[in-house]
């Protein structure tokens, strides 16, 4: 299918710890030192956050419940203000509800306004990263937690909102510094997943499989549990492994029934292995709980691969309007493929020229760009998504058919091949065309020399990493 599930599973990863970083700050407050009971769910919340783990939906909710009834009273509170901020961008990212973006930034500033930045007010500092994260400026990202870090370059809270943003910024290079850096200075689900996605992203599958195992073994509540295996089912699914992704979500949605990243990860397994009714149903649910755009334009397709058009313009029309932050590379390929292709080349240039450069826009642009009759600069950047190390089956099939189209049969050939051999289920209606491309190309003839034949591409995996701070750097591209 259409999207990148890990990256968006882990999305959350640099809220969360901001949250973790201010939720100690109150903690006494709230709880006044009184005999231990059972927790309640603003308390689980503050629990979990300040584990650098994900809190259940309803214990957040709670959570930013209590925070507003404090600061009622007690307005001069800076630090619940900076828990209140980045609670309410973290509740933004799991509803896919841009309504709580504008608050989260009221709420940081008044913390600001209580205490600036240059006394000290790191908390706000990493909760503004992590917001101008969620809405997709991560120049901003960058700047602010690059601050945070000066002011503290020993805390662990202040790398995964850097993280976010040095990736969104496309530099890889910062980024898995600043992975190395977090895995020596803590550990725990977060740090665990967001390592696994170093991995993932360097093309290291057997190492980011081991990363997000780590994240479900180390995870304590159920929701933590949850997230990270739909981490594990997304890098099975990635694999083109549909019936293993999918015990790893079902795993998951025993634990959280309603886990959003988990019903769609079952439902797009389900549709792999054929069972399309079910998965039919799967999408409906899946939407119902967090529309998503990537979600929305893979069930699309699927609807539409099935003959189900009328949904699917439905799905298709949705995503249009839908005013959600990060939308950009979605609505990208949806008028790429299902719309207006100059549209397309508008928007993701757009995105490109402010700053956004993770390979999803690379690929997402330079397929736009061939959609539009510009094969040869649409190639640039097809190999700049390619080449960066992501092993993705739709970033293949989109090289395979721009070289196609540029009559460069053996690389064409190659990266259809590749495409299928990474996932051969990666796209109800793409997959069948890398199909029937390679079918068009022919067979190689068997006596060409084997260094201009295809071969399968190997994953190169660093040397007995003790952790992600072992990865070897590559240059990227």
């Amino acid at each position: 299918m259409r999207s990148e599930n890990v990256s968006r599973t882990v999305l959350a990863c640099g809220v969360g710890a901001v949250l973790a970083a201010t939720a100690l700050l109150y903690v006494p407050e709230l709880f006044g030192g009184e005999p231990r009971r059972p927790p309640g769910p603003a308390e689980r919340a503050a629990n979990a956050a300040h584990a650098g783990a994900r809190a259940a939906l309803p214990d957040l909710v709670a959570l930013i419940g209590d925070r507003e009834t404090w600061l009622t009273s007690h307005p001069g509170d800076e630090a619940s203000w900076a828990v209140l901020g980045a609670a309410y961008t973290e509740r933004a990212l799991r509803r896919a509800d841009p309504a709580d973006l504008p608050r989260a930034e009221e709420a940081l500033k008044r913390s600001l306004a209580v205490r600036p930045a240059a006394r000290g007010n790191t908390d706000a500092e990493l909760g503004m990263a992590a917001l101008a994260n969620a809405r997709g400026d991560f120049a901003a990202g960058k700047r602010w937690g690059e601050q945070a870090r000066a002011a503290g370059p020993k805390r662990w809270s202040a790398y995964p909102p850097l993280i976010d943003a040095y990736e969104g910024l496309g530099d890889y290079k910062a980024a898995q510094k600043a992975t190395e850096t977090l895995a020596e200075l803590h550990s725990g689900p977060a740090v665990s997943a967001l390592s696994a996605r170093l991995y993932r992203n360097r093309g290291w599958r057997e190492d980011a499989g081991v990363a997000a195992a780590d994240a479900v073994a180390l995870a304590e509540s159920d929701a933590d549990k949850a997230a990270a295996l739909a981490r594990l089912g997304d890098l099975a699914w990635e694999r083109g492994e549909p019936e293993e992704a999918l015990g790893s979500y079902e795993t998951a949605l025993r634990l959280v029934p309603d886990d959003p990243p988990s019903l769609a990860g079952r439902a797009r397994s389900l549709a792999a292995l054929g069972r399309t009714d079910q998965a039919v149903h799967g999408w409906q649910t899946a939407l119902a709980r967090q529309p998503l755009p990537d979600l929305l334009l893979e069930a699309g397709e699927l609807f539409e691969s099935l003959g189900r058009d009328g949904d699917a313009r439905t799905l298709y029309e949705r995503l249009r309007t839908q005013r959600l932050p990060r939308a950009e590379v979605a609505r990208g390929l949806l008028e790429a493929d299902h719309g207006d292709p100059a549209e397309a080349v508008r928007l993701l240039r757009a995105e490109w020229a402010r700053g956004h450069r993770e390979v999803r826009v690379a690929d997402a642009l330079g397929w736009a760009l061939f959609r539009s009759g510009e094969p040869k600069e649409a190639l640039v950047y097809a190999k700049r998504a390619n080449d960066e190390g992501l092993r993705s089956a739709l970033f293949a099939y989109h090289r395979g058919e721009i070289e196609r189209a540029l009559e460069e049969g053996g690389p064409a050939r190659r990266h259809l091949a590749e495409a299928l051999r990474i996932n051969p289920y990666f796209s109800p209606l793409l997959a069948p065309r890398a199909r029937e491309a390679l079918d068009a190309l022919g067979e190689l003839p068997d006596e060409l020399p084997k260094d201009v034949r295809p071969e399968v591409r190997q994953d190169v995996r660093p040397q007995q990493p003790k952790k992600a701070a072992q990865a070897p750097a590559r240059k990227p591209a």
